[in-house]
Order: C-alpha cells, then structure tokens, then sequence
C-alpha cells in the first residue's frame, strides 16, 4: 500500500462510520458484515465500537470464491431450504436492536456465469426468510449502515487501465476516502454540514407536497410517476426508532422519498451498469403502465434482469424516487463503480421493489396492508438502478396541474 497516510485514514474511516454511520452508543449490540479479505479494517471497527461502549460486536465474514463454489455445486433445494437457526439468530438480534453495519467489496462478476435460475429462487428463499429483518431496517426500528472498502477483484474492474494491482486499490481506496470525506480535517463536522445541504433540498421538496414526478432526457426516457399522500423526502440522515441519529449510506449524495406504486407510467432506460446478485446488468429499459412494468430488456444480463423483475412479489413496481444531481462529487469524478452504493450516488435513480416505511407520514407504526393501501409497494426484494444523466430534466407535478422545474439539465433547479 502506498497510498499517502493510509493507516491514518483507514483509522479516520473506521471511526467514522462507527460514530457517526450507525451511530454506537453503550450498551449497544453491533453487527458487522464484511469480506475476509478485509479483517484488518473489521478488526479496527470492532475496537472503535468497543471503545464507543458496545455491549458486543459480532463479525460475520464472507468470501466470494466461497460462494461461488457453493452456487455452482450446492442443489437448488438446499440453497433454498433456510434453516431455522438462521431466521431465530436474526429475529434475536432484531429483538436486541441491533445496529448493522455493512462492509461492502464484492467483485461485481463474482457469480457470473452461474445458473440465474437457482441464483434467483436463493436470493427470493433467503429474502422471504429473513423479511422480517428487511422490515425492522426499511422501517429504521434500527440502525444501519451500508459502506465499502477496496476490494482488489472490484479495484480492478474500477481501474483496469492501472498497471498493478497495489495501484489498483490504492485507487479505489482513495476515491472511498474522498467520498466519505475522511480526507477533510474534521469529517464527522465535514458531514454534518452535508446533511445541511441536503435537507434544505428535501424540506422544499416536503413543502411542495407534488403529485406526480414527470422525468424526460433526449435518450427516450419520458416517465411519470405519482407520489402518495403525505410522502416524506430524506436525506443522509435518519433517526431510529430509539432516537438515535444514523446514516445508512456513506457515501451518499441523495434526496428520496417513496412512489405511489399504483400510479407510474412511460418509458424509462438506465444510464449506468448494476451489480446485482454478482452479475452485471447493462443497457436497461423498462415500460410502465398503472404502476407496474409491461416489459422490460438489458443489453447485458437480461436472463437475470428476467428472473429480478418476474420471479419476485412486487418487483414490477417501484419502491423508491431518488434525486442526485449530476454535479455531485462521485459523478463529476467520470468513475462507473459497479458498485450500487457509489453509483446510485453519481445519479437519479429509482428502486424495483419495496418502498421504505419512512417515506410517508407515520409509516413506521403502519401495518403492511396499511402502508400498501398508502401507495408504498410492498415486496421481498429493492434494488436500486441508475436512470439519471447530464441532460435530464425532472418536473413536479402540483394537483392543480401546475409545474414546477425540480432538475434542469441533471441539476437542482432550485
């Protein structure tokens, strides 16, 4: 490594997101996922909540050879037969209000070529066993936080014109530094000030209280979609349901709020690659009509893309509106991650699946029923993907018809 200062800053980062992403206060129970390939950074993050008060911190490690070893030879039926002392353990640690912090450095090929078919019907059994821990975080009963750290498969996807693998992740690791702003003499003051910024774009947006999103781009893209009465607009921070502060996603340059699932219609491409379930999804389109989609194509992938939207309740509406402006910081930097954390961030986007139950006033005490008859989709999967680009434009709808420009040109219009 010789990225100027790395263990200093390995040090800021691991401060960083225990403090201020999930925010660990005495007492707390903490949850840690991350790759293996990572326990020197798990091992800095477990003593920076330990020292933070943390009743206890429990690792969970992963391995992507591992798993795909176990994709290509485990049997369909056992891939997709949970055991219960999997959903007991999780339901535990949701009655322990766990906070959860996930370390993300996937190769974003890493389960490509295997069968997308069994790949689906595990990632639905797994998805469906453990709903009720998707709950408790859509409905932020608990804190959580999605980050990443440099992985050297993922560095090499990211910079693949560098000529050795040491710069390859000295690379991706500065970029997470610079978007996390650890770089930043005080980063946890340095974030503060960027929630501010955020929230002032959110609160007009609350104000407004639109109907309807309508987005166009030159590209083809012409989409309406309806918000729900009493939507509620976010921004980096949230509050758990014990009234402690947190941030879920770090980096994050976004505003987002909840769509009517019932009321979405139009024409809709992505304009970035998603990783999803370890394989690569380029070139999407979408048709939407009364909130679902009719049909739906990649240039890349489509036999997963197929599996995502047909194979899982509530994958043919959306979940989530999310509004970035085309000159934020991870954007500007020209980087594609294959990385959904860092590229929802350089771009509008919008989620398939289940709508988080913050989105509308009062939708955390909410029963499901009550928050689909709200408007908010409901489903075992959300996945994010990338729809935003330097020339799209995004109205807001008034009821009375009335328009009022919220992006012109991939950027506020306000």
């Amino acid at each position: 490594m010789v990225l100027p200062h790395f263990e200093e800053n390995l040090k800021k980062y691991a401060k960083l997101l225990v403090s201020k992403g999930i925010n660990v206060q005495k007492g707390h129970t903490v949850l840690i996922n991350v790759d293996v390939d990572q326990a020197p950074f798990a091992r800095l993050l477990t003593k920076e909540a330990y020292a933070l008060g943390a009743e206890e911190v429990i690792v969970k490690w992963a391995d992507d050879e591992i798993t795909r070893e176990k994709y290509l030879h485990t049997s369909e039926e056992r891939l997709t037969n949970i055991e219960q002392y999997k959903i007991d353990e999780s339901l535990d640690l949701i009655a322990k209000k766990a906070s959860r912090l996930s370390v993300r450095s996937s190769d974003p090929d890493a389960l490509n070529g295997v069968d997308s078919k069994k790949l689906a019907a595990a990632t639905k059994a797994a998805s469906l066993a453990f709903h009720e821990q998707r709950i408790a975080t859509q409905a932020n009963k608990v804190s959580w936080t999605v980050a990443s750290a440099a992985g050297a498969k993922w560095a090499a996807k990211v910079f693949p014109a560098l000529a050795t693998e040491e710069e390859q992740v000295d690379a991706l690791w500065n970029e997470i530094f610079k978007t996390c702003r650890i770089y930043e003499a005080d980063p946890v003051k340095a974030w503060d000030e960027h929630e501010a910024r955020l929230l002032t774009k959110a609160q007009v947006l609350n104000d407004e209280q639109f109907d309807a999103l309508h987005y166009t781009t030159p590209a083809g893209t012409d989409l309406t979609v309806g918000m729900p009465a009493n939507h509620v607009w976010e921004s980096a921070g949230s509050v758990n349901a014990q009234g402690e502060d947190f941030i879920a996603n770090m980096p994050t340059e976004e505003v987002f709020s909840a769509p009517d699932g019932r009321r979405i219609d139009g024409v809709v491409k992505s304009t970035k690659p998603l990783s999803y379930n370890g394989n690569i999804i380029d070139g999407m389109i979408f048709t939407f009509k009364d909130g679902k989609v009719e049909t739906c194509s990649a240039e890349k992938g489509d036999d997963v893309l197929q599996h995502l939207i047909w194979d899982n309740d509530g994958a043919r509406s959306l979940g989530e509106v999310a509004l970035v402006p085309d000159p934020s910081p991870i954007s500007q930097s020209g980087i594609v991650f294959f990385n959904t954390l860092f590229d929802e961030n350089a771009s509008n986007h919008l989620a398939l699946g289940s709508a988080y139950a913050t989105s509308v006033i009062g939708g955390t005490e909410m029963t499901q029923d009550e928050l689909a008859a709200a408007g908010l989709n409901r489903s075992n999967i959300h996945v994010d993907f990338m729809i935003g680009s330097p020339d799209m434009d995004v109205d807001g709808i008034r009821k009375d018809g009335s328009i009022m420009p919220i992006f012109r040109n991939g950027d506020w219009a306000f």
